[in-house]
């Protein structure tokens, strides 16, 4: 028995240290069973195991504490942390599992085999027997280090080091398969303004707008307006430049240079969607390398590049060798052949997402555009853009691009105001208002409120309709449809105080949450802000809620989200922007599939009420879009926004879906923000009437009021607009 229970003791010792090691950590089953010696004392193994904890926790500073004195006299902690970050990273290791398989322990030192599983995140697992001896100081146990105690082949001074091959990238492809990220030779075009002759820049803006895909204005505004010598322009493929070479050469003051990179098409197909690629900084060095990947790799640093990086990395060739001192190659100790990446097709369509694009310029802001029963989205355009091919250091536009992207915190062309801005809604909040005021049962269709150029029923406060600022008479008296119609503020002003005293303080917040405002859409693939909709704390506070102002902040892909839930009878969809991810071969490794995340809070009678208001916002004389959807044939349901902020003009907002029930054309809901811009009705609802010309016709047949040819704008001026 006296020699059974110390047995017993170090055996419970040694299971105890094994169950707080994290499951990656824990010796596997193939593991040696642990040999232990009568003489042994627990805490020699416990002072081992703490060491492989440390190890996978990558506490080298920590593990240096635990080396004995004169181990310390023999290695710097600067050098024992170099060794272990440059090892690690060598072999790409994830984690080790390791277990004590034998002790020998004396009065003042001990000797300790434990076998060394190494998880490499490239060349499998490598499996080393290691032996390592420990002296008492202090009453501790201390290991008496050496470099075999990494791995075995580290022994007089050897170390690992690996040759790493990266494939190229994973090509970024539209839905019907058509390029819009690969690796190719580029030519980066710029010019010199000083040496243009321009007598002939009328044809080179052709050129350019020929092979750029950019309306010529836009171009000729880049070295117009610019002081630097050399100005860039954009990009095209080797193969483009090569037909029209003699064309290109023909004018003076046009730079061309010859690059290999990843290249954007178009300068960049919903380049907020897109992302870019992005070298590795210094500070991520060893985690990446651990990860299989060169120092010099670039990797996706934003939009759909970040969020596929597993999938358009693939995997490398790979080598792992011993190098002795002298630098002459030991042995090998591992190789993996490469993988190829997968392709990722995307939701969008190539050729409307361009247009959308286009129906932008000369404003910042954000168009989304939805299957009103699918949730995918076909279009995503955020305003300014950016040419993510300025990203790509091989680029000679990278010296001059680059920067102006990155400093300019104004117009912040890399954020994707689709889903990572959140404003204030304005009127488009009126359908969640109606929608609150009809299920609560205080109000039907058939309610009226007599709609005056003032609203004053909260004592010191006095809210002003629309019809005030524009000189019009008020809309005078109207049903709650109507009043939707004529987007009548005083009607909501009312019922955001009615609803907050009679159904309580979060009512209406309630029902905005219950429309998928102020919390995330679940798109995942890109970065997405959640918004705010708090409740209402004071009656001044409801009465701004009832028109959408006060302390709410939504997102244009929510906005859009909740109006083809309007527009389907109800379903709140997960909106989604990957439409499949393959293999190089062609098989499917995940496809889009439609997700339900919701129903509105509302009963189907509602729910067709708002769509009749969304109609007459349209098509009624007195509805406040009618003039401008005037004689369309798609059905248009809409409702414009006005939204104020507390600097320079409101955001204008318009969103809606078509009606069309075309079996080509699915149905989609728009949602517009021009920020800053001003009235609703004449900034956001004409970019919304573009694009679905751009859907249904392929291309834009009116001239916005600011034109003076289709993408030939003038500067936008505020006033004369006759609604909100």
């Amino acid at each position: 028995m006296k020699k059974i229970i110390p047995i017993l003791l170090v055996i419970v010792m040694l299971a105890g240290c094994t169950k707080n090691l994290p499951a990656a950590q824990q010796p596997t089953s193939g593991l040696p069973t642990p040999v232990v010696q009568t003489t042994a004392v627990p805490d020699v193994a416990l002072t081992l195991y703490s060491y492989f904890d440390m190890w996978n926790a990558n506490d080298y500073q920590g593990m240096y504490a635990m080396l004995s004195n004169t181990s310390k006299d023999a290695i710097s902690q600067d050098d024992f942390v170099k060794l272990y970050s440059e090892t690690t990273a060598a072999m790409t290791l994830d984690h080790i599992v390791a277990g004590v398989t034998s002790s020998l322990i004396n009065p003042a030192s001990a000797k300790v085999g434990s076998q060394v599983n190494y998880v490499t995140n490239l060349f499998g697992t490598l499996t080393r027997d290691i032996e390592f001896d420990l002296v008492i100081e202090s009453g501790l146990w201390k290991l008496q280090w050496q470099e075999a105690n990494i791995m075995p082949e580290l022994s007089g001074g050897n170390r690992l080091v690996n040759n790493i091959q990266m494939p190229n990238r994973g090509d970024i492809n539209d839905r019907n398969g058509n390029t819009l990220v690969t690796q190719m030779q580029a030519v980066a075009l710029g010019v010199i303004p000083s040496e243009l002759d321009y007598t002939y820049e009328p044809h080179l803006l052709d050129l350019f707008a020929l092979t750029l895909k950019i309306p010529r204005n836009v171009i000729a505004n880049m070295y117009r307006t610019s002081n630097e010598w050399y100005v860039p322009i954009g990009e095209i493929t080797q193969e483009t430049y090569d037909e029209r070479k003699k064309s290109f050469d023909a004018y003076s003051g046009l730079v061309a240079n010859s690059y290999t990179s990843r290249y954007y098409v178009n300068d960049g197909i919903a380049p907020q969607v897109l992302g870019y690629t992005r070298s590795i900084f210094p500070e991520e060095v060893n985690d990446y390398q651990r990860k299989g990947y060169p120092q010099d790799a670039r990797i996706g640093a934003a939009g759909i590049e970040e969020w596929a990086e597993p999938y358009l990395t693939g995997k490398p060739a790979a080598d792992l060798y011993v190098v002795k001192p002298d630098g002459t190659y030991d042995t090998r100790l591992g190789n993996v052949d490469p993988t190829a990446p997968d392709t990722v097709y995307l939701t969008i369509d190539k050729d409307f997402q361009s247009l959308v694009q286009k129906a932008l310029l000369g404003f910042s802001g954000a168009i989304v555009v939805m299957e009103v029963d699918t949730g995918r989205i076909l279009a995503m355009a955020s305003s300014p853009e950016f040419d993510p091919n300025f990203m790509q250091p091989e680029n000679y536009n990278f010296q001059y691009g680059y920067n102006n992207i990155i400093s300019d915190t104004e117009g912040a062309p890399l954020w994707n105001r689709a889903t990572q801005s959140a404003y204030p809604l304005g009127s488009v909040f009126k359908l969640v208002t109606a929608a609150a005021a009809l299920e609560s049962g205080l109000y039907t269709t058939n309610s009226t409120y007599e709609c005056t150029s003032q609203y004053t029923e909260l004592a010191g406060f006095v809210g002003d309709d629309w019809t005030l600022e524009k000189g019009l008479p008020p809309s005078g008296n109207l049903n709650l449809l109507e009043g939707i119609m004529r987007s009548c503020n005083p009607w909501f002003y009312h019922l955001g105080l009615d609803l907050y005293q009679k159904m309580g303080a979060s009512y209406l917040a309630d029902m905005a949450r219950g429309f998928g405002l102020g919390s995330d859409t679940g798109i995942g693939a890109l970065q997405e802000e959640t918004g705010s909709i708090k409740d209402p704390t004071t009656d001044g506070a409801a009465v701004q809620m009832g028109i959408g102002q006060g302390d709410m902040l939504v997102t244009p892909i929510q906005v859009v989200d909740f109006i083809a839930a309007i527009a389907n009878g109800g379903t709140l969809y997960r909106p989604q922007i990957v439409e499949k991810i393959t293999t190089i071969s062609g098989q499917d490794i995940q496809s889009f599939t439609p997700e339900v995340r919701g129903k509105l809070p509302v009963s189907q009678e509602t729910i067709a009420a708002l769509q009749e208001g969304m109609r007459m916002v349209v098509q009624e004389d007195r509805g406040t879009a009618h003039s401008v959807f005037y004689g369309m044939e798609t059905p248009i349901y809409g409702k414009t926004g006005t939204a104020t902020t507390s600097i320079i003009d409101p955001h204008s907002w318009f969103a809606g879906y078509t009606a069309a029930n075309n079996p080509d054309k699915p149905d989609i809901a728009i949602a517009v923000i021009a920020e800053n811009a001003g009235d609703g009705s004449k900034y956001a609802a004409p970019i919304f009437k573009r694009v679905v010309q751009d859907y249904f016709i392929g291309e834009p047949t009116t001239l916005y009021s600011w034109e003076h040819d289709y993408y030939m704008t003038v500067t936008p001026t505020k006033g004369g607009a006759d609604n909100p």
